[in-house]
This record gives structure tokens, sequence and C-alpha cells, in this order.
């Protein structure tokens, strides 16, 4: 079969609506908001040494903030001005989502267009200043009919570059649940599915180069004092806005929201969860790849509706606990807690998805390891490798002194890709996940938790606080509850993760329904 032959490339594309609607959205609506800001400050700046140098400075360090970690900071931001305006107020906002990612987006492309107007503004020659003031204009006619005027061409060619950066770094959003282009990139990075990523980095670096060429046809327009080009870019760019704005307009809002983490398994249970919502004649779209904490926040504030999460994870990190409960115990004690936040713990799903030390298996046998307390002696000579939360965890922290863990180096990688780095002796250890066929996959062994420092992991089903009353939401999940083992669970995950080649995880999700179904 030959690369586009490949069915995910009609399932890349038949989300390319949505995905490429919301990108453009989220990119122009924070390019018009940066040059809202960044156009008066520039102004107000030009003669002003003091301020323009802390305009510009500003805008570097802003700059040299990694962009995900911007998008990621204005989340927990937002979240507590809309709890304080909802307190104060009687009425909060989204923190989720549009609103980070434009504001983040905003600030991201300010830099070149503040540099480019002082720039601009002050490389105008004096004399004709000096000549504008001779002949009667007031200071603002000045600006307004000679400066600007004379600044626009080197003023566009940051407007271009802003707008390329802010469309490359909106690819970012997918995390703080904006869709974007990036959608195509996260959950191809998971799933192993290089279609998507393909897909995805192709599609951002086309809109990028198209808007780059439409700006370029205003700047060639202004320079060349040639209407009919300026006039074409303008209306270019006014089609693109109006195309990604007529797909949102017909289709209306989602009335379900289903949320999912960063990793395999969890957009395999939302593109499940979703199509089980849709079967029941409810409208319902996914939002993927969502951090812990974001998405048990986004749930709690009602952006999201539904998604699957694991005792464990809530026990020790929304719940702070760091005594290990029996499971049954653990569960009644979660379900209290959630309650208390107006949560529904719907059901469980059937099986348990725990983190666990897991190793080459025939590495662990010729040196005898079986458990994590066998491990322990021989840590200090290896490695370990783990996704890009577990070591800020508490179940880390918990497994360290327990068993008195040190690793001579930790590192931090793709979940998907930890396995084969472990198979190819790249890493010694990992923290990987009891549920994913990738264990098997790689002839790898999960290390005995014999003084039981990781605490149960049962995948369970979330209700946010507006749908607690839902009994429609409910009736059409009930049907999942208790029906997945930890077998088919893993052979989801093998599928999901490329291990047939060709799987998404809608079509993942569509297998793992059509065999616990037939249970």
């Amino acid at each position: 079969m030959s690369l586009f032959s490949d069915p995910r490339w009609s399932e890349a594309l038949a989300h390319l609506p949505d995905y490429l609607g919301n990108h453009i959205r989220v990119s122009v609506t924070a390019l018009a908001l940066g040059l809202l800001l960044s156009l008066p400050l520039a102004i107000a700046a030009r003669n002003r040494p003091l301020m323009r140098g802390a305009l510009l400075g500003l805008a570097s360090v802003v700059q040299t903030v990694p962009g995900l970690a911007l998008l990621a900071l204005f989340y927990p931001l937002l979240l507590a001005l809309a709890s304080l305006s909802f307190a104060w107020f009687g009425f909060g906002f989204s923190a989720f989502g549009f609103l980070p990612a434009v504001l983040a987006l905003a600030l991201y492309s300010m830099l070149p267009v503040l540099r480019n107007t002082i720039t601009g503004l002050r490389g105008v020659e004096p004399a004709i200043l000096e000549a504008a003031k001779g002949v009667g204009m007031t200071e603002l006619q000045s600006l307004m009919s000679v400066e600007l005027p004379l600044a626009l061409p080197v003023m566009m060619a940051g407007i271009r570059t802003a707008a390329v950066w802010v469309i490359g770094t909106a690819t970012l959003s997918t995390p703080i649940g904006q869709t974007s282009l990036g959608n195509y990139i996260f959950a191809g990075l998971q799933t192993q599915n290089w279609v998507f990523v393909l897909f995805g980095c192709l599609a951002a670096a086309v809109l990028a180069l198209g808007v780059d060429q439409l700006l370029a046809l205003v700047e060639a327009g202004i320079r060349a004092r040639s209407r009919v080009r300026a006039i074409a870019g303008v209306l270019g760019i006014a089609a693109l806005v109006a195309a990604a704005l007529v797909p949102s307009m017909a289709r209306g809002p989602s009335s379900y929201i289903v949320g999912a983490k960063t990793f395999a398994e969890q957009y395999v249970l939302s593109a499940l969860i979703a199509q089980r919502l849709q079967a029941a004649g409810l409208s319902a779209t996914t939002r993927e790849g969502l951090g812990s904490s974001v998405i048990y926040d986004a749930l709690l504030s009602g952006d999201i509706d539904v998604y699957v999460d694991y005792s464990g994870t809530l026990w020790a990190n929304q719940f702070h606990h760091s005594e290990i409960r029996p499971r049954q115990e653990l569960l009644t004690e979660l379900k209290t807690a959630l309650a208390r936040q107006n949560v529904t713990l719907l059901g469980e799903l059937g099986f348990e998805n725990a983190y666990a030390l897991v190793m080459p298996k025939k590495r662990a046998e010729a040196l005898g390891i079986r458990s994590i307390a066998d491990l322990a002696s021989h840590a200090p000579a290896m490695s370990m490798a783990a996704d890009y939360e577990f070591f800020s965890r508490p179940e880390w922290a918990g497994l360290r002194e327990a068993y008195g863990l040190k690793f001579r180096a930790q590192r931090q990688m793709q979940p998907d890709f930890m396995y084969a780095a472990a198979a190819s002796g790249e890493v010694d250890v990992i923290a990987g996940y009891t549920s994913d066929g990738l264990i098997a996959k790689y002839d790898l062994v999960v290390l005995d938790d014999v003084r039981h420092a990781i605490p149960p992991y049962d995948a369970i089903v979330l209700i946010a606080p507006k749908r607690a009353g839902d009994r429609t939401l409910q009736a059409a999940l009930q049907p999942l509850l208790g029906r997945i083992d930890i077998s088919d669970m893993r052979a989801a995950n093998l599928r999901a993760a490329g291990g047939d080649g060709a799987s998404s995880p809608d079509t993942v999700a569509r297998w793992l329904w059509d065999k616990t179904a037939k249970q």
C-alpha cells in the first residue's frame, strides 16, 4: 500500500474543515488583538526612548518563553479570574480553549509589529517632518498623512512576520483545549499516526505561506501605490476568514464535549464515548491532548462535559492523598470526594491502567529483577524514562520513598516512544502503563510493586457538574460500564499505536465497541 492510498488520509481530510476553521479563527483574532495593542503603543513610544526600550524589552522577553508554556500559563490565570468574576459579580467566562490561546498568541505577535512600526516611523527623514510642520500640519496630521504612509511598507513586513509566528504557534494550543491544526500533530504523535503528523505540518505550513503571500500582495500594493494589488490581498484574507466561519455557523455548537488526555488510550476512549453519544442521537465532539490538571479543571468549570480518568490519578493528584487504599475503599472515598465538587462518577469501565516500572524481560531475568525492590540496588547504574508528568507527580515521590530508588539519569519523552527506547536499550527502565499493548509487543515485563506504593488506577467515567442530572447522557454511556477488560484495552492500545499499520482512534474505538458489545 502506497503512502497516499493510506485510508488515514481521507480521515485527515474529514477533520480539515473543523481544525483549519478553528485555527484560522484563533490566529486572526490573536493577530488583530496584537495589532490593536502594538500599533498605538509603537506610535506613542516612537519619540520616547525610555518607553521604547521598555516595550521592546518586554516584548523580547515574551519571545524567550516557549510557546507551549506561554499558552499553558494563561489557562490557570484565566481560571482564577473567572472564579473571582463569578464570586464578585455573579458571572464568569470560559478560561478554556479560545480565550487563553488568543491572549497568549496576541502577546507572541507583538515584538515584530512593535519593532518594525517604531523602525519605520523613526526612519522617516527629519526634513520631511519639518516640511510637514512648515505647511501648517499638526502633529496628528503629520502622523496620519506623512509618517504612517511612509512607514507602512516596513510596518507590513512586521505584520507578515507576526502572522507567520502566530499561525505556527497556534498549533501548540491543542493542550489547552483550542482546536487547531495542532490536533493532527498531537494526536499523530501520541498514536504514531505519521499521516496525521505530516498532514498537520503541511496544512499549517501551507496556511502560513498563503497568508504571508496575501499580506505580501498588500505590502506590494502599498509600495507600488497600486490599489488593485492591495485590495486583492485584503479580499483574499477576507475570503479565507469567511471560509473558516461558514462551517462553524452551519454546524452550530456541539451539545456535548468529550475530553481526553495526552496518550493513545485516552484518544481511543474519547472517540468511543463520542461515538456512543452520537449513536444515541446526541451531538458530540472531542477535545484531546489535555493535561491531567487542565482536564479536571475543565470538567469542574463546565468546559468539557465528560471524560475518562483514573482513580489513582485523582486520588494522588487532585485530592492530594499520599496513603494507599484498597481498590474498593479508594473508589468509595473518591466517589464521595467527587460528589462534594458536584462531579458524577458514573462508573468503572472494567479495566485498570496503572503506572508501573517496566524493563526488557531478558535483561530483568539476567539480573534477577522481578520486583521494584529487586530493581533498587541496580538503579544507580541505570537510566529511566517516563512521560512528561510522571517525575513531578506524587506517585513518583511515593515510589522513591518506598524503595529508595535513585537512577543514574532520568529522561522525559513521548509515552509511546518510551517502549521502543526500553526495547532498544536507550533507557533501562520506563514508567509504563499496565494496559498498554506495547509491553507485550516489545517483550517487556512489569515489575511487581511488592510494597504497594502505587495506588489502583481503575478507569472511571466522570461527568461535569452542569450535566449531573442529565439522564440522557448517563443512559447513552451506561452500556460501556464494566464492559472493557484489560486484554481488550491492551489490544486497542496496540492498534492505536500503529500495531496494524493504519488504525486511527476512531477506527479503534469502533473495533473496541464491536468487540465488547458481543460479550
